[in-house]
């Protein structure tokens, strides 16, 4: 089997985000960095070229396919801050509801501003993401 390319290295996070090339997406970066670790209590860690990982988990799937995988993460990515989460989005609903403006696609969280959500919704999303991921 071919070698996941996302995978943990020892590549350093703050390198990383210092060289986020627009400045606003570095703060952002930096802060949802702050805030992940601080609800997770873990250090960040990269995995692969552009994410950053909280935590780590072991995934089985039911092909029987495994791999390791982080409980919580993000990537400063250039359309939108994309935040990872486990689980069905749709155990986020009642939160997303509340958080402001806010993209969703299978697995992430895209938001454009973070200063445009409300930062205890999003903390509470990532609370409720950490439990999701205890259960995987």
């Amino acid at each position: 089997m071919a070698e996941l390319k996302t995978s943990r290295n020892d590549d350093s996070v703050e390198a990383f985000l210092a060289a986020v090339p627009d400045a606003g997406r570095r703060a952002d970066a930096v802060a949802v960095c702050d805030l992940m670790r601080s609800v997770s209590g873990a250090e960040p860690t990269m995995w692969g070229v552009g994410i950053v990982g909280f935590g780590a988990r072991r995934l089985r799937y039911d092909s029987g396919r495994e791999l390791d995988w982080f409980d919580i993460g993000f990537s400063p990515r250039k359309q939108a801050l994309t935040l990872y989460l486990p689980g069905e989005l749709d155990a986020y609903a009642d939160l997303f509801d509340r958080l402001g403006p806010h993209r969703v696609g299978k697995g992430c969280l895209y938001v454009k501003r973070l200063a445009d959500v409300d930062a205890a919704v999003l903390a509470s999303v990532l609370r409720r993401a950490l439990e999701q991921a205890r259960l995987e």
